[in-house]
């Protein structure tokens, strides 16, 4: 299967990177010739050309193409080389009908997709706005100042990645099936491992942790985050049921991260520079919240933050355009005194660093951007696909359970998942249409419609697959 990815930048790459075991026939296309060199080392074509170029697309093979993925920086870019990929596309007769997915940040392009209109005037089948999943990701890890890395699966799943702590003596040195008998209600699921100097595998019964280790594990609801990090060797801060929480610009995405502030009980500050901004977001619905207020007011000036009391929040967020800006706003407030700070940056670069300056959390949004991208391209999935940050190497993916699976109708135990498969989550609809997040423990049933949540090795993506009859 041909997979084209036009743009050769921090997404279009960690793409390639992350296609590259599945026997993906790849081509990568870029005009920039330093990004061109940097995609010489990707075991893929590498075409040197416009993606908004008919003749660069024919290039690449665009009419023997499966799936063709516009992720450069540029809104317009991306809409323009998706018109003209299926175009040139249809052109060919006898061929599958290509796939086209659309990196896109502009709100009103979003809008156009989601009111079924993109389709028609850009051929866009699959949007991609990382923003949603960023800020989920960023409001969930910023509960707690010992994860590395929480990444959402939806309805109440998440996967949070941290070390293995120094206190944490009866966890280690000893394999799993014994560990997991001391633990009357279950041990936390692990689904991923990555220790220093080795390749991350996928954790079986007869694996030995040790302390250092850095662990993907498994949880259902916000509350399960902490006693998971207990049962690993971590002191606990305190977080508050409902946080006093500062979020600097009342931008669209400062909006849309007190949206979800408010959602889940916290009380909310928006402190906005510019008068008209300000005005905006406390004229909106969101501004009309009983739990929100919206202060006009420069987040760099001292004496502003003193007089709201800035020591007596307990969350400070930023959500302006530059990822200096950024930092420089939650590093003053973290001064002077607000224990939680978190940003979204588009630099994956400066995630490390802003962990060394004491920021609490930061999330890659191109990292988000390229899991989401990642779920269409497996167009045989059902959800999530997931690359562990902290975990490289071990996939998150979700596959839907068929009446030709040999396991429907099965528990978890009777169904056998080979070794190398760590299931996570069983995602059920309910009566309601709402779906619930189940721990696949031995004795839970597997359904018909159901969806599993597993991870892997990337290069067993494809065994995976084949599993599950998809």
């Amino acid at each position: 299967m041909r997979v084209i990815i036009g743009g050769a930048g921090r997404v279009g790459i960690a793409l390639a990177k992350a296609m590259a075991n599945e026997k993906y026939d790849l081509v990568v296309v870029d005009n920039d010739s330093r990004a061109v060199a940097n995609a010489q080392s990707l075991d893929c074509l590498v075409v040197n050309g416009n993606i908004t170029s008919r003749e660069t697309l024919l290039e690449a093979g665009i009419t023997n193409a499966s799936v063709f993925i516009a992720a450069t920086p540029s809104d317009e870019t991306n809409l323009i080389a998706c018109s003209i990929a299926e175009h040139a596309h249809e052109t060919k007769e006898g061929v599958d009908r290509l796939t086209s997915i659309c990196r896109l940040r502009t709100t009103s392009y979003v809008n156009e997709y989601r009111a079924g209109h993109l389709l028609e005037w850009a051929k866009v089948d699959h949007v991609v706005n990382p923003l949603h999943g960023a800020i989920l990701r960023l409001n969930a890890g910023l509960r707690s100042t010992e994860l590395e890395e929480v990444i959402p699966f939806g309805d109440e799943a998440y996967i949070i990645e941290f070390d293995i702590g120094e206190s944490a003596v009866s966890i280690v040195g000893r394999p799993l099936r014994e560990v997991r008998e001391d633990f009357v209600h279950g041990l936390p699921n692990i689904v991923g491992v990555k220790r220093d100097g080795e390749r991350s595998f996928v954790p079986n019964e007869d694996s030995v942790l040790k302390i250092g280790d850095r662990i993907a594990v498994s949880v259902i609801g916000l509350d399960k985050f902490n006693p998971a990090l207990i049962t690993f060797g971590h002191e606990i801060s305190y977080f508050p049921e409902h946080p006093r929480v500062i979020i600097v610009g009342a931008t669209p995405i400062g909006t849309k991260m007190a949206e979800d502030w408010l959602k889940h009980g916290a009380n909310v500050t928006v402190l906005e520079r510019e008068l008209h901004l300000a005005n905006k977001l406390a004229g909106s619905a969101t501004g009309g919240h009983l739990n929100i207020d919206v202060i006009h007011g420069d987040h760099l000036d001292r004496s502003v933050l003193e007089e709201i009391s800035i020591d007596q929040f307990d969350v400070a967020v930023s959500a302006l355009e530059d990822d200096h800006a950024n930092i420089a706003a939650v590093l003053m407030m973290s001064d002077l005194g607000v224990p939680h700070t978190g940003l979204m940056l588009y630099d994956a670069d400066l995630v490390k660093v802003t962990q060394r300056m004491g920021i609490s959390f930061a999330v890659d949004r191109h990292r988000v951007a390229v899991n989401n991208i990642l779920s269409h391209v497996h167009r045989s999935l059902s959800g999530h696909y997931a690359l562990l940050a902290e975990v490289p190497n071990v996939v998150g993916i979700t596959l839907k359970i068929t009446e030709r699976a040999k396991f429907a109708g099965k528990t978890v135990g009777e169904a056998q998942f080979p070794d190398w498969m760590r299931p996570a989550f069983i995602k059920r609809r309910q009566l309601s249409g709402k779906w619930e997040a189940i721990e696949p423990k031995e004795d839970e049933l597997l359904l018909e419609n159901d969806r599993m949540v597993l991870f892997c090795l990337k290069e067993k993506v494809s065994d995976a697959q084949k599993r599950f009859k998809v």
